[in-house]
């Protein structure tokens, strides 16, 4: 059997969840998920986990936070004014909107809290901070 090496694109079988046995994300019921080993395509410790397994294998890997979305950062949570935002606007807790930096890149953002006065906004990947356990199989080596 083939084994996963650096360069190889793989086909991925996977099932994630947190440590608290939350399910964040399945390739259940779908194609697996196709990737470049090595190539940046998917966060560290999937590459790390899939890197040496033979076709037919499954396995499970717990990736801490580090290896994964990496720490929740207080400095990309933002408060800002309702004053700032579009009058058609009027966001809920978990509303997913998008900001611009100053050279017009788009940020993904997520509000995690309101007052009359202010929404709170996070920048954080929505996964940051989590460790994260995945079930893989390891489906083809390309």
């Amino acid at each position: 059997m083939p084994k996963a090496e650096k360069g190889n694109v793989v086909d991925v079988h996977y099932k994630g969840t947190l440590d608290d046995g939350t399910m964040f994300d399945s390739s259940e019921g779908r194609e697996p998920l196709s990737f470049t080993l090595g190539s940046g395509e998917v966060i560290v410790g999937f590459d790390e986990g899939v890197l040496g397994m033979e076709v037919g294998e499954k396995k499970l890997v717990n990736i801490p936070a580090e290896k994964a979305y990496g720490p929740h950062r207080k400095e990309l949570v933002l408060e800002v004014g309702r004053d700032q935002l579009p009058p058609d606007v009027n966001p809920n807790r978990g509303d997913k909107l998008e900001m611009q930096d100053p050279n017009g890149n788009r940020i993904p953002v997520t509000v995690s809290g309101l007052t009359d006065e202010h929404i709170i906004l996070d920048a954080n990947p929505p996964l940051a901070g989590e460790n994260l356990n995945f079930e893989l199989e390891l489906v083809a080596v390309k």
